[in-house]
C-alpha cells in the first residue's frame, strides 16, 4: 500500500516526534481535524444555550436574558454542568460496578488473587472478614455493589470508612454526602430535566455530591479491587511510546479503563498453545500494547505481566497514529477514551476490532460481551481474531513504526503503597524533604490530554516543567501521564530540567521529578497518598502544600474528577474553563466563594508560565501557614 502525505496541517504537539510523524501520514487523525481550526460555538463556550425542550434552542444574550421557560443564565449554566457531571459520575460508577462484579465472580469460582497484602488491607479498612482469602474477596465485592445499588436517600456506609475523617465531618455538615451512587446520577440527571430545578446553588452541591461518589468509589477503590486481582504496582523502569510496538508480533492493542476485562487474556496469551498458533502464521508470539488509561494501569502492573505487557504507546490522541504504523493487528476496546477516528483507519489498514463492553462499542467492531463466566471464550475469539488479521494483512500493508519515538527507562509502577515502600515504609522522609524546603510543594497533574490550549498535551508538559522548575514535585495521573512519559519527563534524566533543590533530590534518590502513578483512575491514589500525609501531620487536607491541575480536561469524567478534587478542599487549576462563564452565580462560586465552604477553588488560566506562577503562590500560602520556611 503507497502511503501519500495527507497535505492537511495538523496541530501543534508537545511530542515533537509523534507530531512529524503524523505530518506525513496518508490517513486522517484528530491531529488533522484540529489542524483546521474549527470554529467553536460562543454560547456552548460560556454555557448558556439551552436545548432540552422544542420551545429552544434557547440562548442567553444581553438582548435575551432568559429561556422561553424563564431559565436565567445561572440556572442553564448550572443546569448543564450538573448534567455533564452526572454522566461523567455515571462512566465511573460503571466502572466500579464491573470491577467489583469480576471480583466477586473470582471470588466464588476460587480463581487465584495475585494481591493478597491488598485483600487484607481492603477487608481491615471496609470491616469485613470471611473464611478464606475467596469468602474475603466476595464480602469486599458485595459491600461495594450494596452501597452502589442504595437509593438517593440512603447514605453510602463505605464513604465514612474510605473518607479522611476531617473531610467526612465537613461533607456530612455541608449536607453533600451522597446516596447511594447510581441513584445520585440518576437524580441528577432528573434535577437537569427540563423545567425543573432552577437553584444554581443546589445543583452545584449536588455536583459535589457527586464528586465524592466518584471519587471514592469510581477512583479510588476501583484501584484496590484491581490489586487484590492483578498484584500490586511495582516501581520500575519501563518503555513507553511507539518503541513498544515490534512488527515481529501480533500486537492487540487495548484501549479503555478496565483492566480486569483483560486478566483472562493477560494468562491465556503467554501459555504455549496460544504462541504456537501465532508462530503458525509466522509471528513471534502475542503482544499487548498499552494504550487509553487501561494501557497505564498494564504498565502499571507490568512487573506481573512482563511475558505479554510491551508498554505503554501513547494517550487518547496518539491512539489513531499508533495504528497508523501498520503493526497492529487488533484493537480491543472496553470503555473510553477509545477514539471513533480510529474507525476509518482500522478499515482502511484492515486492522480487527472487537469491543468486550457495549459502552464503548464501534460500528465497525465485533462485540463480545465480556463477563467473568465468559471470559474463556471471549479470550478465544480475541485470539482468533488476531491470529487471521496478522494472516491476511501483513505483507499487504506497509509497517512504519519510528524507531525515535519513546524511552525505555520511565519509571512507573508508583501507588500510594510502592512510593510509600520505596521511602522506608514510612511517609516521613517526604515530610521532612518538604519541610526543610528542598521540595516546595505538591501538584497533582491529572486528567485529559485534548488538543486545545496549545495543542495536543501542550500545556499540560508547559506547566510541568515550569512547575518542576520551581522545585515542585509532580504526580501524575490520567492521559497527562502518557504525554509526559512520551516527552521524557518521567526518566531520572529528567531531574536536569528541575530546579536546584529538587534535583538535587532527584539524584540522590534516582527518581524523576514527576511521578507517574498511572491512569486517571489512579487520581484515587494520589487522593490516598494526601490523606496519608496529612493524617501523619494530624491536619486537614486543604492545609497541605499541595494543588491540582487538569489542564488539559477533555470529558465530563473529567468534570467529576473536579468535583472530587474541590470537594476534597483543593485548589484546582484548569486550562479552559468548563463552559461556566456565561454565569455570574456559577463562575464566581467556583472560583471564589467555594474557598470558605469546602477550602476548594476553581483556578482558570491557559497560560503555563503564570498558572505556575499562582499554583506556586498557593503552595507558599500553605506553607507560611504551616510555620514552613
Amino acid at each position: 500500500m503507497i502511503m501519500e502525505p495527507c497535505h492537511r496541517r495538523n496541530c501543534a504537539s508537545a511530542d515533537v516526534e509523534l507530531q512529524n510523524f503524523i505530518s506525513a501520514l496518508e490517513v486522517e487523525t484528530s491531529h488533522h481535524r484540529a489542524g483546521d481550526d474549527p470554529v467553536r460555538c460562543g454560547f456552548g463556550l460560556q454555557g448558556v444555550c439551552c436545548r432540552l425542550c422544542a420551545n429552544g434552542p434557547c440562548r442567553i444574550t444581553p438582548k435575551t436574558p432568559k429561556g422561553i421557560c424563564g431559565a436565567t443564565a445561572d440556572a442553564m449554566v448550572a443546569r448543564n454542568l450538573l448534567r455533564a457531571v452526572a454522566a461523567g459520575s455515571g462512566c465511573y460508577i460503571h466502572i466500579i460496578e464491573n470491577t467489583a462484579r469480576n471480583l466477586k465472580a473470582m471470588g466464588e469460582a476460587k480463581t487465584p488473587l495475585k494481591g493478597l497484602a491488598a485483600l487484607d488491607r481492603v477487608a481491615a479498612l471496609f470491616g469485613v472478614g470471611g473464611a478464606d482469602v475467596h469468602a474475603k474477596a466476595v464480602n469486599i465485592a458485595d459491600a461495594v455493589l450494596a452501597d452502589l445499588y442504595l437509593p438517593r436517600r440512603e447514605k453510602m456506609r463505605l464513604v465514612e470508612k474510605v473518607a479522611y475523617a476531617p473531610r467526612f465531618a465537613k461533607w456530612r455538615e455541608l449536607g453533600i454526602l451522597p446516596g447511594g451512587a447510581k441513584s445520585e446520577v440518576f437524580d441528577g440527571v432528573v434535577k437537569s430535566s427540563t423545567n425543573l430545578n432552577s437553584d444554581p446553588v443546589d445543583m452545584l452541591f449536588h455536583c459535589l455530591a457527586l464528586g465524592i461518589s466518584t471519587g471514592l468509589y469510581g477512583l479510588t477503590m476501583v484501584n484496590l479491587l484491581n490489586d487484590i486481582m492483578l498484584g500490586e504496582p511495582k516501581i520500575r523502569p519501563a518503555a513507553v511510546g511507539f518503541k513498544t510496538i515490534d512488527p515481529r508480533y501480533i500486537n492487540i492493542m487495548i484501549t479503555g479503563h478496565q483492566h480486569s476485562s483483560f486478566t483472562d487474556l493477560q494468562e491465556r496469551l503467554i501459555l504455549d498453545d496460544a504462541a504456537a498458533r501465532a508462530r503458525e502464521v509466522g509471528a513471534a508470539g502475542f503482544r499487548l500494547v498499552g494504550c487509553t488509561c487501561v494501557g497505564q494501569d498494564l504498565q502499571l502492573r507490568g512487573e506481573h505481566y512482563r511475558e505479554v505487557f510491551t508498554g505503554h504507546a501513547g494517550n487518547n490522541f496518539t491512539s489513531e497514529a499508533a495504528l497508523a504504523t501498520g503493526a497492529v493487528d487488533l484493537v480491543v476496546s472496553e470503555f473510553n477514551c477509545t477514539l471513533p477516528g480510529i474507525e476509518p483507519i482500522a478499515d482502511r489498514l484492515k486492522i480487527r476490532m472487537i469491543c468486550v463492553d457495549d459502552v464503548a462499542k464501534k460500528a465497525n467492531a465485533l462485540y463480545a460481551p465480556y463477563s467473568y463466566d465468559n471470559r474463556e471464550a471471549v479470550s478465544e475469539m480475541i485470539i482468533s481474531e488476531g491470529v487471521s488479521a496478522y494472516r491476511e494483512r501483513r505483507g499487504g500493508v506497509a509497517v512504519n513504526v519510528p524507531a525515535g519515538h519513546g524511552n525505555d527507562d520511565t519509571v512507573t509502577g508508583v501507588s500510594e503503597v510502592s512510593l510509600k515502600e520505596f521511602l522506608g515504609g514510612d511517609w516521613k522522609p517526604l515530610v521532612d524533604l518538604i519541610a526543610s524546603g528542598a521540595i516546595k510543594g505538591v501538584v497533582g497533574v491529572v486528567g485529559c490530554s485534548s488538543m486545545v490550549s496549545g495543542g495536543h498535551d501542550v500545556l499540560t508538559v508547559d506547566l510541568v516543567k515550569e512547575l518542576i522548575r520551581r522545585d515542585i514535585i509532580v504526580l501524575s495521573a490520567g492521559c497527562s501521564s502518557g504525554g509526559l512519559e512520551n516527552v521524557g519527563l518521567m526518566r531520572p534524566a529528567a531531574a536536569g530540567l528541575a530546579g536546584p533543590s529538587l534535583r538535587a533530590v532527584c539524584e540522590k534518590l534516582g527518581i524523576p521529578p514527576v511521578l507517574n502513578f498511572g491512569p486517571c483512575l489512579a487520581i484515587g491514589r494520589l487522593e490516598l497518598v494526601a490523606t496519608e500525609i496529612a493524617a501523619y501531620l494530624e491536619i486537614d487536607l486543604p492545609q497541605l502544600p499541595l494543588a491540582l491541575s487538569a489542564p488539559q480536561w477533555l470529558e465530563e469524567q473529567a468534570l467529576a474528577d473536579g468535583c472530587f478534587g474541590i470537594a476534597l478542599g483543593l485548589p484546582l487549576h484548569l486550562g479552559k474553563p468548563p463552559f461556566i462563564t456565561g454565569s455570574k452565580v456559577v463562575a464566581d462560586l467556583l472560583t471564589n466563594r467555594l474557598q470558605g465552604i469546602t477550602g476548594g477553588r476553581v483556578i482558570l488560566d491557559e497560560n503555563a508560565e503564570s498558572a505556575a506562577g499562582i499554583l506556586e503562590g498557593i503552595i507558599l500560602e500553605k506553607r507560611a501557614a504551616l510555620g514552613l520556611p
